[in-house]
């Protein structure tokens, strides 16, 4: 437990007894020729071989997950569909499809600028599953705008679209409003980590450890990159089991794994740069 292993997730999952996990958030390889500039990762398999390959992920997924447990899947749009009945023909439930928009886009000259990724939120059993309302409640657009007295003093639960554009709303986006606002790890970030392709924010990571998880929980990243997941879960108080397969990548995340402490506060999600 508490440990980052270079390998293939794969091979690391099935190697671990069965049911060892808590939450599982994957972020894996998108399949669109990206440059991770590392070697160790091929982003552009034909479309057979990439969802041969995520299904068997997937399945190690299933096994190491507890009967309560919680799987989460960042993916791009290309196979967002393909992926999510993988995941339900596998046996598990969807309870959101959550469409993360963030400034900063990754820009190209050919069409739209991609500026979101789609959060998959699945559980093992269709009832029984951690879910922390409390730890994510914010307070609602009745209280903070309206003032209206009626509006539930405890809050009420992020909607599931968490948007970003705080450069034409500044103040629009306070960081406990109800929608969920973090930005892409831009390449000019102070919090970037050197050869990073990809930096999720730890505000995210945060939201969903918080709530899917409790204090001692496992937490399991099959493809831990520069170690977002493992760092937030931490400073969360929870154990964690990370892969990775670039040994470059794996060195960076033990660098910030280690200097992660119980109770520090996680990067904000707007950035100071």
């Amino acid at each position: 437990m508490n440990k980052l292993v270079t390998g293939d997730c794969v091979d690391g999952m099935n190697a671990l007894l069965p049911a060892s996990a808590d939450l599982v958030f994957a972020d894996p390889p998108f399949n669109i020729g990206f440059d991770y500039g590392v070697g160790e990762y091929k982003d552009k398999l034909a479309d057979d071989e990439y969802l041969q390959w995520c299904r068997r992920w997937l399945v190690a997924i299933w096994y190491v997950l507890k009967p309560t447990g919680t799987f989460w899947l960042a993916i791009g749009d290309e196979y967002v569909s393909e992926l999510d009945v993988l995941a339900k023909e596998i046996g598990f439930f969807k309870r959101s499809h959550i469409c993360w928009y963030y400034t900063f886009g990754v820009n190209s000259p050919n069409k739209f600028t991609r500026s979101h990724t789609q959060l998959l939120y699945f559980t093992k059993h269709k009832t029984k599953f951690t879910f922390n309302a409390p730890d994510v409640r914010v307070p609602s657009a009745r209280a903070l705008v309206y003032k209206d007295k009626r509006a539930n003093p405890d809050g009420r639960l992020p909607d599931d679209t968490w948007i970003l554009r705080p450069q034409e709303i500044p103040e629009g986006f306070p960081d406990d409003h109800d929608t969920w606002h973090y930005p892409r790890i831009a390449g000019s970030f102070h919090r970037r980590q050197p050869g990073a392709a990809n930096q999720m924010p730890e505000q995210l990571l945060g939201r969903v450890i918080r709530a899917c998880s409790n204090t001692n929980d496992v937490v399991l990243d099959p493809f831990t990159g520069t170690g977002t997941t493992l760092v937030v879960a931490k400073k969360l108080g929870r154990k964690y089991i990370g892969y990775e397969l670039s040994e470059a990548f794996a060195k960076a995340a033990r660098k910030r794994i280690a200097a992660a402490k119980l109770d520090e506060p996680l990067d904000t999600p707007i950035p100071k740069d």
